[in-house]
């Protein structure tokens, strides 16, 4: 799968009872831009009166997300894990995004460690930013079974 952010542009009741016209982020796995359009309009058309549109579907390089259901921001860590070339015994480093849940930046940074646990090889935590994404959403693989019915 591979993830998408698409912003989403509506008109939005702010608290102070004025319409402002805005553009929202969201994450979908998809596995082509045509679906990820699909699916960004399927999960917001419940959540949004009126017209919107979708003004941009975007490939994202991340590879791992470590979600947090108390959690209501989203934080993109960039990690590099570290291996040895046995040849010449040089240090590499490979780049990866993981998106991590977290009310604070604290949270983030707690969840990330506990998604981390276990990794046998040595990583660094490069950066750890808030994002402006508002949700992440998940394909629901059905089972043939369900399917069926």
């Amino acid at each position: 799968m591979n993830w998408f952010e698409c912003k989403v542009r509506y008109d939005k009741m702010m608290e102070n009872g004025i319409v402002k016209k805005v553009t929202e982020s969201f994450l979908v796995d998809a596995l082509s831009f045509t679906e990820a359009e699909a699916r960004i309009i399927e999960e917001q058309t419940p959540f949004i009166s009126g017209e919107f549109s979708v003004s941009a579907v975007k490939r994202t390089k991340i590879s791992e997300i470590f979600r947090d259901d108390r959690a209501d921001k989203w934080y993109l860590a960039k990690v590099a894990f570290i291996t040895i070339d046995e040849k010449t015994a040089a240090e590499k480093r490979a780049i990866s995004l993981i998106l991590v849940a977290g009310g604070s930046f604290d949270g983030a940074y707690d969840n990330f460690k506990e998604g981390m646990k276990g990794m046998m090889g040595d990583f660094d935590l490069v950066s750890l930013t808030e994002t402006p994404l508002l949700d992440v959403y998940s394909h629901e693989w059905k089972s043939a079974e369900d399917s069926a019915k």
